[in-house]
């Protein structure tokens, strides 16, 4: 019997933030139809499924060919992780498709707020987990070298800038200079996408921090620049990403 494939998308009506953010309007667009448009052109994936609580969202999304996961209370507030979001729709999805985990191939995780992201983004994910069985999932990376943990701060007790991290963390704290390439690349997963296993989303309580729906073992998809929408200030950025690679 052969797998299948699901995508799930993400996103909730409050966010306080940067209120409105998933229904922005970019380039004629609402944010959240970007991750929506780019998972449809990948004719390996089922069917997509939207949980949300948005009445935007839901309305809008009509358009395309989507089912939708009824987000309970619960999980459509600002304590809610998305953990417990994919985890929920996951679970939900056995169901009314009626399957067992034994027959889904990959489950591919998307963010209304996280649009940098192509079909071909998404397809590199699946096709990884495909070749190398030793990985969990994979998910979009983008390097950051001037964001490293080393130059991280935070506010002391009086008041003062300290080390977020113990230089000791990094090796000799003798040999550490202020080069942002002095610690290797440093990479964070940017939202984009994340192709996970069934078993990252079944039991998540040993998974790996922060996110753990991306399970243990965790291979890159290499992007540039990608982010998902928090700020503002991001705007200008995000426009520039979609006319590149969208």
């Amino acid at each position: 019997m052969k797998k299948k494939i699901f995508a799930i998308m993400i996103g909730r009506a409050g966010s306080t933030g940067f209120p409105g953010k998933n229904i922005l309007k970019i380039y004629g667009k609402h944010l959240f139809e970007y991750p929506l448009r780019e998972v449809l052109k990948v004719k390996k994936i089922e069917k997509l499924y939207i949980s949300s609580d948005c009445p935007v969202i839901l309305q809008k999304s009509k358009r395309y060919k989507v089912d939708y996961i009824k987000r309970p209370k619960y999980l459509a507030n600002k304590k809610a992780l998305g953990d417990d979001v994919f985890q929920h729709a996951y679970f939900n999805i056995l169901k009314k498709e009626k399957i067992t985990s034994k027959q889904i191939e990959s489950i591919v995780l998307l963010f209304a707020n996280g649009a940098t992201v192509n079909k071909n983004l998404i397809c590199k994910g699946i096709d990884i987990l495909r070749k190398k069985k030793k990985f969990d999932s994979a998910v979009s990376v983008s390097q950051y070298n001037m964001w490293s943990p080393l130059r991280a701060r935070k506010i002391s007790k009086d008041g003062s800038l300290i080390p977020f991290v113990p230089f000791e963390t990094f090796g000799n704290p003798k040999t550490l200079n202020c080069d942002r390439d002095s610690q290797g690349d440093v990479l964070f997963a940017d939202m984009g996408v994340s192709v996970v296993r069934p078993k990252c989303l079944e039991d998540m309580k040993n998974n790996l921090l922060p996110q753990k729906w991306m399970g243990k073992k965790i291979a890159p998809i290499y992007s540039d620049a990608g982010f998902d929408i928090d700020y503002e200030w991001q705007l200008p950025l995000l426009k520039y990403w979609i006319k590149k690679y969208i």
